[in-house]
């Protein structure tokens, strides 16, 4: 049973920075694609940022391009979403989830997290 917990949202003032890990037990991490994903209130669940198993190809959303960067520590088995300068905009419940294959679709997307919740305020 491969298990997937995000830790490290809050709130932030706009300009700010946060890091997002998500630690995943169970399955092998090491060929997982990881992605990251975002609701907003009121708004259909988004894709914000994608790595592959071995880090080579990161993907991120338009909105974020820049500000945010996904990485992946293996032996660690953590996929971490740093995100700077912050806007109120990012305000959102953040996934995490793990494939097989690194897309921005999120039904390509086997295992989820139970989400973070990011607040920026303005």
């Amino acid at each position: 049973q491969v298990q997937l917990v995000e830790s490290g949202g809050g709130l932030v003032q706009a300009g700010g920075s946060l890091r997002l890990s998500c630690a995943v037990s169970g399955g092998t991490f090491s060929r997982q694609a990881m992605g990251w994903f975002r609701q907003a209130p009121g708004k259909e669940r988004e894709f914000v940022a994608h790595i592959t198993w071995s880090s080579i190809r990161r993907t991120y959303a338009d909105s974020v391009k820049g500000r945010f960067t996904i990485s992946r520590d293996n032996a660690k088995n953590t996929v971490y979403l740093q995100m700077n300068s912050l806007k109120p905009e990012d305000t959102a419940v953040y996934y995490c989830a793990a494939g097989r294959v690194a897309t921005m679709t999120e039904n390509d997307y086997d295992y989820w997290g139970q989400g973070t919740q990011v607040t920026v305020s303005s």
